[in-house]
């Protein structure tokens, strides 16, 4: 107990002098930094899967041609399960001798258990929310097939045996979705009007699903005991269909703020080992007096360790208090991206404080402060006496530390050590480029003044702590600029990626022979002439002349896909979005014909290039091989396709088109156009869908510059440790200099010099490094098109010279203005 007491003595001393501030100041902001950005990241996870279920109007969806059992219903109430019930069925609906086929859907009160309904008063309108559903002798339609049958709210529609008030006009349901062929509009319906409707009889062509919401835990119970009893055409749907677009979103979105705290985090580790080696430089006396009044190697290890625990814990838990409100100010930007009611933090994200500061003490601080307990007795009289540094175990805890953080917060093992190594090859490639900057200093230190020269000679004679700074200073600059302006002009670009006029309708069911009326409509209104994609429905019969049933080493979600029909194109140019991730393009000519699929998608099969396909389209087999792989940018809003097949492959005439077009809201009479003049296609609306994906953006940007902050303060941090790190030494040399008939302007000139050349040579490497990161970044991690910054070396070098050369000047002017005969008295 008497060196826990020793410890917290020290540390309250050290702390009274001010020699604990940087230390703990770089703990502190590390600490908040990266557990603010976990505890949010946490929230928007769990939020996330809440907001698939609204995809689904439910948490979880059991689906069969049957009507659900009173089992199957008793078995959800003992899991404390809401539900819900769905019917639906095609059906021929009337108004006077007017028909069109509807797509009818029977819902009860419960619906929907997650999400919204919107409605419209009147056809095309402005969309409003509700929770409801039609009344008994109500339905609500959808504005195509109002349009068809010339009908108005108020009006009504014939339905088997039923007479219907149209009450609405239905604009979209949270489960609607859509398929791209025979898709008939929807009515809502109340269910308890189908009884009386007389439509339902042996043989109809009637869907029932079950809808279930509740806890996570409990749905996973319940869907563990209900899969295994699961009939032939029963299925299960959970909440992994979220819709791609708002999923790629919101994941560059957290990619961006683990980034930025990231960053934060190894910056402020930089400032905590600069700090921690200059602690320990001046305790060096105070550990060989200790030994000089018995203290063993051992008391000094402990009473280190006493000391970085209690570093540890303040900093732990001062920077986890801090992140509370850290996140609760990110959670009010951006918490309306995913519907605005976060649920609270998890437990593991409130431990990652204390863990992270732990982490970062033991890795950067202990191996400077390790040194103490071999410092010799001799040190009390002879003060050039030290104990030679463990750079073996400051690399390695250093290494250790980096890895460990890497883990907790990226937590995919490929991810971690690309991280690893592409640190290890920035800080390498620093080092060698600060020593071959400070070697080629000498050819220019005589072609200045006197200020210049004792400048550029402190640099030259200090050459191991040189090039030390100059990483330490590159690194800091290049994160800040990679943060700043990199940070910009990634965040333009993947705006950039939805401009103001992407497609926010999709127009399906096109037949070959629709195209020019359609064409002829949106010249009618103005409107740029969409383009069309073919499209074919078949199903993966064979991969390698194996049946897909048979076929081994698929995943879950491959094997999904495996169970469905699939939507086939054909193309002759690479589509506008996507690149080649291997394999080649076919020509004009489509030669050598194949099939190019998706990158993601191949791997949930398995497939390598060259492999096999075999498709039943319409009852014919069509073979092609795999000859290449695409990446695709799924949030462009434009038709795109798993797999697409070079010209020629698939028969033309069993095929539909697609087409996307931008719209805008003041021409909406063109869709009723359409509805009349072409019923047999579909329009969908996704201006909302965009108007939450664009919101992802601007919220994610936002949020991006309030993490900054922390990588801003962070890089402060560092230049203090720095500039305190030979802050003795240079008092020293100031004092001698001035004893020797040295003007104090002179010394303070040549401090400038050196500060504002380490400065700009440091902005240099940080401008290059930062540009290098911004295109690897790009390409490999957020799949962005990057430019570059024509104007990133002139902020570098300006950046550099300011940062580290004003405050470096200002630190060292008190050590300078100090008489020189109490310096040397010391």
């Amino acid at each position: 107990m008497s060196a826990l007491r020793l410890a917290l003595s020290a540390l309250v001393r050290d702390w009274r002098s001010g020699e604990l501030m940087t230390l703990l100041a770089a703990l502190v902001i590390g600490v908040t930094a990266l557990s603010a950005v976990s505890m949010f990241t946490s929230r928007i996870t769990v939020a996330v899967q809440r907001q698939a279920g609204e995809v689904l109007a439910a948490d979880l969806v059991w689906r069969s041609g049957r009507p659900a059992s009173d089992e199957l219903r008793a078995s959800a109430r003992e899991f404390d399960l809401d539900i819900a019930e769905v019917m639906s069925f095609p059906s021929m609906a009337w108004a006077g001798e007017q028909g069109s086929l509807a797509e009818v859907r029977a819902v009860d009160a419960a619906y929907p258990l997650r999400g919204e309904i919107l409605v419209a008063d009147a056809l095309f309108g402005d969309a409003s929310v509700t929770t409801a559903v039609p009344a008994p002798g109500e339905a609500w339609a959808e504005a195509r097939l109002l349009a068809r049958l010339g009908l108005e709210p108020g009006d009504m529609l014939r339905l088997g045996e039923l007479n219907l008030l149209v009450g609405k006009v239905l604009e979209r349901l949270p489960d609607q979705g859509f398929q791209f062929v025979d898709l008939a509009p929807t009515l809502l319906v109340n269910r308890g009007d189908i009884a009386s409707s007389g439509l339902l009889g042996p043989g109809s062509r009637v869907t029932y699903r079950l809808l279930f919401s509740g806890e996570p835990g409990d749905l996973a119970r319940f869907r563990a005991g209900l899969e295994p009893t699961l009939e032939a055409g029963e299925r299960l749907r959970g909440l992994e269909d979220v819709r791609p677009e708002i999923g790629v979103a919101l994941r560059r979105a957290e990619q961006f703020l683990g980034l930025s705290a990231l960053v934060s985090v190894m910056i402020c580790a930089i400032a905590i080992a600069m700090a921690a080696r200059r602690y320990a430089q001046r305790h060096l006396d105070t550990a060989a007096l200790m030994k000089c009044l018995g203290a063993s190697q051992r008391q000094i290890v402990a009473l280190g360790l006493w000391q970085l625990a209690a570093i540890a814990l303040i900093g732990g838990l001062v920077g986890t208090l801090l992140a509370w409100f850290g996140q609760a100010l990110l959670a009010g930007v951006l918490s309306d991206m995913v519907g605005g009611n976060l649920p609270a933090p998890g437990a593991t994200s409130l431990l990652l404080g204390p863990v992270t500061a732990l982490a970062m003490i033991l890795a950067f601080a202990l191996p400077p402060l390790a040194q103490l307990r071999r410092v010799p007795p001799l040190r009390v009289l002879r003060k050039d006496v030290a104990p030679s540094p463990a750079l073996l175990l400051a690399y390695l805890s250093a290494g250790a530390g980096i890895v460990l953080m890497l883990v907790l917060v990226l937590r995919e093992t490929r991810l971690v050590m690309l991280s690893t190594i592409a640190l290890a090859g920035t800080l390498a490639a620093l080092f060698v480029c600060g020593w071959l900057l400070v070697f080629g200093l000498k050819s220019v230190r005589g072609s200045g003044g006197a200020a210049w020269r004792y400048g550029l000679a402190n640099l030259a004679r200090r050459r191991r702590e040189s090039v030390v700074q100059l990483a330490a200073f590159g690194l800091g600059l290049m994160v800040l600029l990679l943060l700043s302006v990199v940070r910009g002009d990634l965040l333009a670009a993947w705006q950039a990626t939805l401009p103001a006029d992407a497609p926010n309708n999709f127009l399906i069911n096109i037949q070959p022979h629709e195209r020019d009326a359609l064409s002829a409509i949106f010249d009618r209104h103005g409107i740029e002439r969409p383009r069309y994609w073919p499209l074919v429905r078949a199903r993966l019969s064979q991969i390698n002349g194996v049946p897909v049933r048979d076929v081994t080493g698929v995943s879950p979600r491959g094997r999904r896909f495996l169970e469905r029909e699939a939507n086939l194109s054909w193309t002759r140019q690479l589509q506008v979005g996507n690149r080649l991730a291997a394999g080649a393009w076919w020509d004009d000519q489509g030669q050598p014909p194949g099939v190019s699929v998706e990158l993601e998608f191949a791997e949930s099969l398995g497939l390598a290039l060259g492999d096999r396909l075999q498709f039943d389209v319409a009852g014919e087999p069509v073979t092609a091989p795999v000859t290449s792989f695409r990446i695709v940018q799924w949030d462009s809003f434009r038709p795109n396709f798993f797999m697409v097949l070079a010209p020629g492959l698939l028969p033309e005439e069993t095929g539909t088109f697609i087409s996307s077009a931008h719209v805008p809201r003041e021409t909406r009479q063109l869709f009723i156009d359409i509805a009349r003049e072409l019923p047999g296609v579909t329009v969908f609306d996704l201006e909302a869908l965009l108007g939450q994906v664009r919101g992802v953006m601007d919220k994610a940007a936002l949020a991006v510059q309030i993490v900054f902050l922390f990588t801003l303060a962070a890089g402060i941090i560092v230049l203090l440790a720095a500039v305190q790190a030979s802050l003795g030494e240079r008092r020293y040399e100031a004092a001698m200099l001035r004893t020797l008939g040295a003007r104090r302007s002179l010394v303070l000139r040549a401090v400038a010099t050196e500060s504002v050349v380490i400065g700009m040579l440091a902005g240099l490497l940080g401008a290059i490094g930062a540009g290098a990161a911004g295109a690897v970044l790009a390409r490999n991690v957020f799949e962005l098109d990057y430019a570059g910054s024509a104007t990133l070396t002139i902020i570098g070098l300006v950046a550099g010279a300011l940062l580290v050369g004003v405050s470096g000047t200002l630190a060292a002017r008190s050590a300078v203005s100090q008489p020189p005969v109490a310096v040397l008295r010391e």
